[in-house]
């Protein structure tokens, strides 16, 4: 009978049974299973060996055993199907562990092998066996699971150099032209095609096939899944999205990636890719212009889907920018507006403060009295907002009753039901008894409302209108607007009483009835006269306090939000979710899933992508909150009044010392990192979404990683620190790695480690996110101990999701002779600043070897200890520190700290 390591008790099972041991064992294996790894040619291909690591965990119920592995590979120049026996190893610094609640303790066991590279450099498929001992039978991990085949693809020395090597039998039609590629290691070619002018209400239409992607074996494409929302779909082998994809990328065999980019919003012309079910592209167009246009696409190779992608958006940018037909009006009110300056106080508002947003917390029976009772809640739960967003249906409407498409707009002024004394009363109330709230926005449509103007209202005997046809579907049929040479007038009319009402942001929603409007007339009237409108209102009354919604039509993606010629728009990244339900579980990690993916394409648009808002009381709220505060974008929450989770409204912000709340927002966009580019939904792996916070030096900042579980079974994965954002390899050069929220710091690691970093499990639901940072070395000894050389990384705010954003600028770190190292930060919150010292001295003698000071004064001693969890973390209480000391805040927002460590 076998001891019991957990509670050092015999095992109680006298006889244990293989198939149980199996059955509670797991394999892990770097390079991974179920996922493509594209392996870069920077050797010699004769030296070349992959390096294969695999953990084997087994539970602790029950006795260890003499594992045995093999990894099952075709990596041979027949391409028959082998085995090769991995050897037990010891690895210098375990990974960080990371269990998921429902997983026992387990042993752990690691083995690894050298693979080399087969001459033909031909793809190689594996997968892994393993058994108990030499007399068991082997167990084959997909069975157990139902993880597919790894692959391995090896990039060729030197890429082909022709597009006919990438895209096969393309048409004639055609004009291709190769164009010099702002992004180093990538080729980048323009294809243009006539496409017939319109002919009265009937816009002209072309299909050109691009031919037949060659040699690929993974796609990728962002697809229009309905007029207004991208979202992403994957294959195999053929190309077959099931919608209209505005960009495709295809992983080759050979590793190198093709990105195809359809660009739109230049001579009236739409460019969407289509399928034509035999594995052709089909450039589908349509033009609204009276003279004949122009289909465009771009297409680039890389060595990296990002690189590639880079090529296509730089050169996109520049095509916008060469047909800019933007009014002499517009471009004196940006320029007016960027001499003023975007003043910093309602950037940091706008952008980092918390929203509150009406619309799934209220609901659609809005009247100011349950947004008074919300807002008060709001306060005496001690969550403190900065900006609110008073949703759809404060609106004077008319046909009561009816179909949100079929109620059009009547007055400027809010409904008389809902806000008897007028839309300036609401707005004044809520000032009034609420002054933390900075900025309060207001939602409408783009065109007015859902069904457009009210034909019988007092903006219809105000502004010219005109009656347009809409296409077939749920909003079809026909409304009418305000005509083409009203619309600027209208706008600027609007806006004014807005800013007069005291609302001085706004969400503009329902932006691409645009693009439903049936005729070509239509189509080329409005197009861009409404995006010129609303941009020039918006930036006029509203600086940059304005958010674009349901704007993912590629012509308003391509002339208004990838320009840089006027202040970063925020714009809403995904299609709605049912954030306050239950009954449709799905939807909460599908959401994250297509925010991500769609961010590779957004991340290069002038614009803050916004994820939508959440509610945190829920069994989600957790899993959106993580994946907010690493989008890089703002944060809104919806939740029912007096439902609030606290503690997870405190890991997202923290206070100023202003006394307002700011969000620890990231200043670079959150994405899907490279490796995940090509890995579908439903893959068995997780969601890893990369962003990067740096300081004023570029050579030193925190690379943040989200892990979230799509699936709806556990998983566990390696983790590597190539999969952070923004790593640098550099000789010497070490990191840590944190996780939150658990607190545990990985031992410093090289970049180049065979081994990966941190091994992770998470349950359904299950989300973490891991802080890698850069450590600072030092030959200076802050404890006397017998290490001579302290490592040292400043953490951030501790219990905080993104702390690591909390920190401003770069860290200074300076070494006065072999005893004293001055740590110097700055941070634009309050809360628990955590910086790891590999030396720090014990809680016993930390007093005698550590000062800190706040304006160069001392601080409360018992602000400042060694962190329970960590005994290299050394902990400082800023918040207690500043209310004790009796600071006050000067010209600044923030606050330095100094850490001398003797």
């Amino acid at each position: 009978m076998g001891i019991d390591p957990i509670g050092g008790k015999p095992f109680q099972l006298k006889f244990v049974r293989a198939a149980q041991m199996l059955l509670f064992s797991n394999a892990l294996c770097d390079p991974p299973l179920g996922q493509t790894t594209v392996i870069k040619s920077d050797q010699d291909v004769s030296l070349f060996q992959i390096t294969f690591t695999v953990l084997l965990e087994s539970s602790k119920s029950f006795p260890e055993q003499d594992w045995q592995a093999v990894l099952w590979h075709n990596g041979h120049d027949d391409r028959e199907w082998k085995e090769l026996a991995l050897q037990e190893t010891k690895i210098p610094e375990p990974p960080l562990a990371i269990q998921a609640s429902s997983r026992p303790q387990v042993y752990r066991r690691w083995f690894s092998v050298l693979l080399n590279v087969p001459s033909s450099r031909e793809p190689v498929q594996f997968t892994l066996k393993y058994r108990l001992s030499a007399n068991h039978t082997w167990l084959w991990i997909n069975e157990h699971s139902n993880l597919e085949d790894g692959e391995l693809y090896f990039q060729p020395q030197t890429p082909p150099k022709d597009l006919v090597n990438y895209l096969k039998d393309y048409s004639d039609d055609f004009s291709v032209n190769q164009v010099e590629s702002e992004t180093p290691h990538t080729q980048l070619w323009s294809l243009t095609s006539p496409v017939k002018a319109a002919e009265g209400k009937a816009s002209g239409i072309s299909d050109i096939s691009l031919g037949t992607p060659r040699s690929f074996g993974r796609w990728f494409s962002l697809v229009r899944i309905w007029s207004p929302w991208l979202a992403p779909r994957h294959g195999q082998d053929q190309f077959s999205p099931t919608e209209d994809a505005v960009l495709s990328s295809f992983l080759r065999f050979d590793g190198l990636h093709l990105v195809l980019l359809a660009v739109s919003g230049v001579d009236e012309v739409l460019t969407v890719f289509k399928p034509d079910g035999h594995g052709n592209v089909i450039a589908h167009s349509r033009n609204d212009s009276t003279e004949a246009g122009q289909a465009r696409v771009l297409a680039a190779v890389g060595t990296t889907f990002n690189a590639a992608l880079a090529a296509v958006m730089y050169h996109a940018r520049s095509i916008v920018r060469g047909y800019d037909t933007t009014s002499q009006e517009v471009k004196e009110e940006v320029k007016t507006a960027l001499e003023k300056d975007v003043k910093a106080e309602w950037m940091e508002n706008w952008y980092d403060g918390l929203t509150y947003c009406t619309w799934n917390a209220l609901g659609q029976n809005l009247d100011e009295q349950r947004i008074f009772d919300a807002l008060d809640i709001l306060k005496e739960k001690g969550v403190q907002i900065t900006n609110l967003i008073i949703d759809d249906n404060w609106q004077s409407l008319d046909n009561q009753g009816q179909s949100q498409f079929k109620r059009g707009w009547t007055e400027f002024e809010a409904n008389k039901e809902g806000f008897p004394n007028g839309l300036k009363h609401t707005a004044t109330t809520i000032r009034d008894k609420h002054p933390n709230i900075q900025h309060i926005a207001v939602w409408h449509a783009l065109l007015g409302y859902w069904g457009g103007v009210s034909p019988t209202g007092s903006i219809a005997k105000s502004y010219k209108t005109r009656e347009v046809r809409k296409s077939k579907g749920l909003a079809g049929g026909t409304m009418t607007v305000v005509d083409k040479e009203d619309v600027p007038r209208m706008y600027d009319d609007f806006y004014r009483f807005l800013l007069a009402s005291g609302i001085d942001s706004v969400k503009t929603d329902a932006q691409f009835f645009l693009e439903l409007m049936d005729d070509a007339d239509d189509r080329r009237s409005f197009m861009k006269t409404y995006q010129g409108a609303w941009t020039i209102a918006s930036l006029r009354y509203f600086s940059i306090k304005a958010i674009s919604c349901m704007s993912q039509i590629p012509q308003i993606l391509f002339h208004t939000q990838l320009p840089t010629n006027k202040p970063r728009l925020m714009v809403r990244n995904s299609d709605d979710f049912f954030p306050g339900r239950s009954d449709v579980p799905s939807s909460h990690p599908f959401h994250i899933f297509t925010n991500a993916l769609t961010a590779l394409l957004t991340s290069h648009l002038n614009v803050l992508p916004d994820w939508d808002m959440f509610q945190t009381s829920h069994p989600y709220s957790f899993f959106h909150a993580a994946a907010r505060c690493i989008s890089g974008g703002p944060i809104y929450i919806t939740d029912t009044p007096g439902q609030h989770s606290i503690p997870l409204i405190q890991s997202m912000t923290a206070p100023t010392i202003r006394k307002t709340t700011r969000i620890l927002r990231p200043n670079s966009i959150g994405k899907c990192i490279e490796a995940g580019v090509y890995t579908p939904y439903e893959s068995l792996r997780f969601l890893k979404i990369g962003t990067y916070h740096t300081g004023s030096s570029t050579d030193y900042g925190a690379s943040i990683l989200g892990v979230f579980n799509v699936s709806e079974q556990p998983l566990s994965e390696l983790v590597a620190l190539r999969d952070f954002e923004g790593i640098v390899k550099e000789e010497g050069k070490k990191y840590i790695i944190r996780a939150h929220p658990s607190g545990e710091i990985s031992p410093p690691m090289n970049v180049d480690s065979d081994f990966p970093q941190v091994n992770l499990a998470l349950d359904p639901k299950g989300w973490g996110i891991l802080t890698a940072y850069p450590l600072y070395t030092t030959t200076a000894d802050a404890s006397s101990s017998s290490e001579r050389e302290t490592k040292i990384a400043v953490l951030g705010l501790i219990g905080k999701m993104t702390g690591a954003a909390a920190v401003v600028g770069t860290p200074r770190f300076e070494e006065r002779g072999l005893e004293i190292v001055r740590i110097n930060a700055v941070v634009k919150v309050l809360g628990v600043l955590g910086i790891y010292v590999s030396t720090l001295p014990s809680a016993d003698t930390l007093h005698d070897h550590t000062m800190v000071l706040i304006r160069d004064r001392p601080i409360p001693a018992h602000t400042v200890k060694v962190a329970e969890n960590n005994d290299k973390v050394l902990e400082i209480d800023v918040e207690t520190a500043w209310k004790e000391m009796g600071l006050e805040a000067g010209w600044g927002n923030e606050v330095e700290v100094d850490v001398i460590l003797r």
